[in-house]
């Protein structure tokens, strides 16, 4: 099984800045993808940036440029810097992660999420 734990959440005022991170472990061979997804009251969880482990990134149109996700290969954890918070940026930020469990003679695919992180963006 792989754990996901976000932190890093918080109350911040529009255009403020916060860091959240998400720190993997448990049995795994290699994590693949890994991203935070956020979920607003009332809304569908939607993508919010994700890396690769080769470093490759990816946001939604709405946080690029404020919003930066970085990733510690040792560490198993990914980062989400973000500046120039809105209020409509508030919502529970969750980190999700993609990869193979087992070894290398034989894995399997594995996706998990972590139990969420409350962002309110507010002044």
């Amino acid at each position: 099984q792989v754990q996901l734990v976000e932190s890093g959440g918080g109350l911040v005022r529009p255009g403020g800045s916060l860091r959240l991170s998400c720190a993997a472990s448990g049995s795994f061979f290699r994590i693949d993808d890994m991203g935070w997804y956020r979920q607003a009251p009332g809304k569908q969880r939607e993508l919010v940036a994700t890396i690769t482990s080769s470093g490759s990134t990816h946001y939604a149109d709405s946080v690029k440029g404020r919003f930066t996700i970085s990733r510690d290969n040792a560490k198993n954890t990914i980062y989400l810097q973000m500046n120039s918070l809105k209020p409509e940026d508030t919502a529970v930020y969750f980190c999700n992660a993609e990869g193979r469990r087992g070894n290398i003679f034989v894995n399997f695919p594995f996706g998990s999420w972590g139990q969420g992180t409350q962002v309110t963006v507010s002044s």
